[in-house]
């Protein structure tokens, strides 16, 4: 009796292991499934899916492409630190083509890897950066080229690619080297959203166009035109731009210390001063909300850009506004990160990594400092907890391994900080 006993135990025991195994197979098998099936409905707006801009290239020579290796290497880098939806600009060059390719071979050596792509397509007018005058009423005719290549790329990898972004900052009047009117950007929303209604995209592909606050309404009435309404009808969801740190130089009522913390230290006030810029990228977020729900429309708004540079010899450093360094982005990054988990917004925060390419042949152009990392790798002040952490151990950039900007040494780092000037001393530009 005792054996029979004995023996159904063992068979009983081993039909419980053979369907744990079964169903832990079967778990790990739908996890990996659930995460290629996401749609960019689950992914914005999700805490648990952190966004940022991305642009890898390395040098001051724009040809020169990131490789294969080199953009599996940033995409291991920003997973560390938990962003699995990366924001390219254009599809005219080998970049954006070869990063999703990237992430589909990464995806491939480890299923549980995770990363998405919301893709940018640029959009200019007729002469755009040529010696004849800009056109800001007809489009440049390589615009559906563009077009075509992001769509073809959507067909091929729609695991990866889950956002398409008409333009970038096409619609502002101060990009006016480029600019295109809001009928223009319409037109291609509308054609994007007809091939998914066709079947020829996938359906839950969201389709944007990611432009300046004032672009979708935020800022000046004159920008409020029967085609910017329409196209807030057409794409699946609005992503805004908001600078407090431009406007620190171009609209700086709110960066001045006021008279009432005058007597605060030098940290206070700086600290003061980020909470303002906080309360400016709000703002602008709100004046975007309000337009839009003016309409009767009811779309998520997401922020496709906002950063915050660590060098600048210009307008917004030791003899402009004096907003630049480690410490004041440190600040930014943490306050926005914060906001926008808390509040369910997506935040592509701009950038991932120093480009030295941007901002013409002078090394203190601030478009070349809005990275969290240096080009060769070092984690600037935002991310030294990280790097604290062990977040990017075994990672390098440019064969280094991550460490901190000056060396870790916050001393040093804060002596390159500069206080805001007091709110009387400050003139609006000219």
């Amino acid at each position: 009796m005792m054996n029979r006993i004995n023996i159904f135990a063992y068979f009983f025991t081993l039909m419980l292991v053979f369907s744990c195994n079964n169903k832990s197979k079967e778990n790990k098998t739908n996890n990996v499934k659930e995460k290629s099936t996401l749609s960019a409905k689950d992914i914005l707006g999700n805490p648990d899916y952190l966004a940022i801009s991305y642009g890898g290239y390395r040098y001051a020579d724009h040809d020169i492409e990131p490789t294969m290796d080199e953009l599996k290497e940033d995409m291991k880098i920003l997973s560390a630190m938990g962003i699995k939806i990366v924001r390219t600009y254009k599809v005219h060059l080998p970049q954006a083509s070869n990063l999703v390719k990237a992430i589909s071979e990464m995806k491939k050596e480890d299923p549980n890897f995770e990363m998405y792509v919301m893709m940018g397509i640029w959009i200019d007018c007729k002469n755009a950066w040529t010696d004849l005058e800009p056109d800001h009423n007809e489009e440049s005719e390589r615009n559906a080229e563009e077009v075509a290549t992001a769509v073809a790329l959507a067909q091929k990898y729609p695991e990866i690619i889950k956002v398409l972004a008409v333009g970038n900052e096409a619609m502002v009047r101060w990009a006016a080297s480029y600019y295109v009117q809001p009928n223009v950007i319409l037109k291609w929303v509308n054609h994007l959203q007809e091939l998914k209604t066709k079947g020829e995209l996938p359906v839950d592909l969201w389709i944007t166009s990611s432009d300046d606050f004032s672009s979708w309404g935020g800022g000046d009435a004159s920008y409020h035109t029967e085609d910017l309404a329409a196209l807030v009808e057409s794409v699946d969801y609005i992503s805004m731009h908001t600078y407090p740190y431009h406007n620190s130089h171009y609209n700086p009522a709110f960066w001045g210390v006021p008279e009432d913390q005058e007597g605060l230290n030098d940290i206070e006030k700086i600290d003061k001063a980020m909470e303002r810029a906080l309360e400016f990228a709000q703002a602008q977020y709100d004046s975007v909300t309000n337009y839009v729900k003016s309409l009767g429309v009811d779309k998520p708004i997401h922020i496709g850009e906002t950063g915050w540079a660590t060098v600048s010899d210009g307008h917004y450093g030791p003899t402009g506004s004096k907003a630049t360094d480690e410490y004041k982005k440190g600040l930014y990054h943490g306050l926005m990160r914060d906001w926008t988990n808390e509040s369910g917004i997506s935040c592509f925060y701009f950038e991932a990594f120093d480009e030295p390419w941007k901002g013409g042949e002078n090394p203190g152009n601030s478009e070349k400092h809005f990275g969290l990392f240096t080009v060769d790798g070092k984690a600037k002040y935002a991310l030294w907890n990280d790097v604290d952490k062990g977040t990017f151990e075994g990672l390098t950039r440019n064969g280094n391994p991550i460490t901190k900007s000056y060396e870790g040494n916050k001393e040093a780092l804060m002596k390159d900080v500069l206080v805001p000037p007091r709110s009387s001393e400050i003139r609006p530009p000219n």
